[in-house]
C-alpha cells in the first residue's frame, strides 16, 4: 500500500472529514452518480428489451424473411400460388444463417357468429410450421397438429375470442369470398383448440391460424402449391445480409422481403430508442461528472493547508494529486455500488412482477420488457468510471498551483 493511498484512506474515514463543510456536497455527488447509474441501467435494459420483444412478436407471425410471388408482396392475402418444389425447401442449406423455412398461405375471410362478425386473415400452416414462436403467447387450450390428416382445429387471438364471445372448444363459421361477381362464398366451420394473446394489436385483431390444406382446397390449388415461404435466421442483427443472400438464391419469379422492409414504420420507430438511450447516457454521465468535479474542487480548497504541508515535506505535485484522485475514486465507486444495487433491483422487480404496465395499442406490449445482461452493466460501470476519472484530472491540476508557504498560512 503506497503512501498516497494510505493518506486518502485516512481522509475518507476521519470523523473531521465526515463532519466538514464538504460533506453535504460529497453526499450530493455520490447520490448523483447513483441516480445516474440507475437511470442508465434502467433505460438500456428497457430500451433493448422493448426492441427485442417487438422483433420477436413481428417475426413470430411473419418469419424474418418472406419469399413470395411479386404479385403477393403488397397484400397479406395470397393471390398467386408458388410451388413448394424449390431447391431451398425444406432445408435452406445454400445460405448460412438460415435456421428454418416454412410454407404458408393466407386468405381474407369473415367469422360469423349468432351475435357478431369480424373480418380476419386466415393463415394456413402445415406440419413444418414453427409453433415455438406462438407457444409463448398461448393463454388457453393447446396448439393444433397439422402433420397428419386435414382437420378443422384453429388458434385464434384472445382479442377476437372476446369480441366474438368464443372460447376453447367452440365452433364457428368462416366465409371466404370467391373471385368474380355474384358468386356464393365458401363456408368453412372451424373449432377453437387454442387462444393466444401476443399483445400486438395489429396481429391479434387479424390472424387466425389453421390448416393450410383448407386454403389449397378453397383456392383450387394443387397439394404442392402454397402462398409464400417464411424464413427464420439465427441472428436478427444479420437479417439484412442474410436477406440479400436469400434473394440471390431464389428464382427470378420470386421476390424476398425482410420484416424490416415490410414493417418499416415499426422498425423506424424502434430506432428512435437507440437515440434516446444515447442521450440519456450522455446526460447522466455529464451530471455525475459535474458533481464529482465540484466535490473534488471543494475537497482541494478545504484541504489547502494539508496540501501545503505535504509539499513542504517533499511530496511532488503528482503524489498530492493522486491522494485526491484516490479519494474521488472511492466516492465514485460508492455511488456506483448503490446505483447498481437499486437499478438491478428495479429491473428484477419489473421482470418477475411486471409492475410497470404499457398500453399495447401504443407500445405493442402490455408491460415494460426487461433485458438484463451483465455485459452492458459492466460496460456502463466502466464507462462511468473512465469518464469521471479522466475529467477529474483537470480540476486536480489546481494542486500544482498551490504554494506551500501560502497554503500553510491558509485559513
Amino acid at each position: 500500500m503506497n503512501l498516497e493511498y494510505f493518506i486518502a484512506k485516512r481522509l475518507i474515514t476521519t470523523k473531521d472529514y465526515k463532519s466538514s463543510i464538504s460533506a453535504p456536497i460529497i453526499k450530493i455527488a455520490i447520490s448523483a452518480i447513483a441516480i445516474g447509474m440507475v437511470m442508465m441501467i434502467v433505460s438500456v435494459a428497457t430500451g433493448i428489451g422493448l426492441q427485442q420483444k417487438i422483433r420477436e412478436k413481428v417475426s413470430a407471425f411473419n418469419g424474418h424473411i418472406i419469399i413470395s410471388n411479386y404479385d403477393n408482396n403488397q397484400s397479406e392475402v395470397t393471390l398467386v400460388p408458388i410451388s413448394k418444389k424449390q431447391d431451398f425447401y425444406p432445408k435452406f442449406n445454400t445460405v448460412e444463417g438460415v435456421s428454418h423455412i416454412q410454407a404458408i398461405a393466407s386468405k381474407a375471410g369473415i367469422i360469423r357468429t349468432e351475435n357478431a362478425f369480424e373480418g380476419i386473415v386466415f393463415k394456413g400452416v402445415g406440419g413444418d410450421y414453427k409453433w415455438d414462436n406462438i407457444k409463448e403467447y398461448l393463454v388457453a387450450g393447446k396448439l393444433p397438429n397439422f402433420s397428419n390428416q386435414v382437420n378443422e382445429d384453429v388458434v385464434i387471438s384472445q382479442f377476437l375470442a372476446n369480441r366474438l364471445k368464443l372460447k376453447v372448444g367452440d365452433a364457428f363459421n368462416t366465409f371466404f369470398m370467391k373471385e368474380g361477381q355474384n358468386k356464393l362464398p365458401n363456408i368453412r366451420r372451424f373449432k377453437i383448440v387454442g387462444i393466444f394473446n401476443s399483445g400486438f394489436q395489429e396481429f391479434d385483431a387479424t390472424y387466425v391460424l389453421g390448416d393450410i390444406r383448407h386454403m389449397q382446397r378453397i383456392n383450387k390449388w394443387k397439394a404442392d402449391q402454397i402462398g409464400a415461404f417464411e424464413v427464420f435466421v439465427d441472428d436478427f442483427d444479420n437479417i439484412k445480409l442474410v436477406g440479400e443472400e436469400v434473394y440471390q438464391h431464389t428464382g427470378s419469379t420470386l421476390d424476398t422481403k425482410t420484416i424490416i422492409e415490410k414493417y418499416s414504420y415499426i422498425f423506424e420507430w424502434l430506432q428512435l430508442f437507440d437515440f434516446n438511450i444515447i442521450v440519456i447516457l450522455i446526460v447522466m454521465i455529464l451530471v455525475a461528472t459535474i458533481n464529482m468535479v465540484v466535490a473534488l474542487l471543494v475537497l482541494i480548497l478545504e484541504r489547502t493547508q494539508m496540501i501545503g504541508i505535504l509539499k513542504a515535506l517533499g511530496a511532488n505535485n503528482w503524489s498530492v494529486r493522486k491522494i485526491f484522485l484516490y479519494n474521488a475514486s472511492y466516492l465514485i465507486l460508492r455511488g456506483l455500488f448503490w446505483g447498481n444495487l437499486i437499478g438491478i433491483a428495479i429491473l428484477l422487480l419489473q421482470k418477475y412482477f411486471g409492475i410497470i404496465k404499457l398500453n399495447p395499442e401504443n407500445y405493442y406490449v402490455d408491460q415494460a420488457p426487461v433485458y438484463l445482461n451483465w455485459g452492458y452493466i459492466t460496460l456502463l460501470n466502466g464507462l462511468t468510471v473512465s469518464v469521471c476519472f479522466l475529467v477529474l484530472l483537470i480540476p486536480s491540476y489546481i494542486i500544482t498551483k498551490i504554494s506551500p508557504v501560502k497554503a500553510i498560512r491558509f485559513d
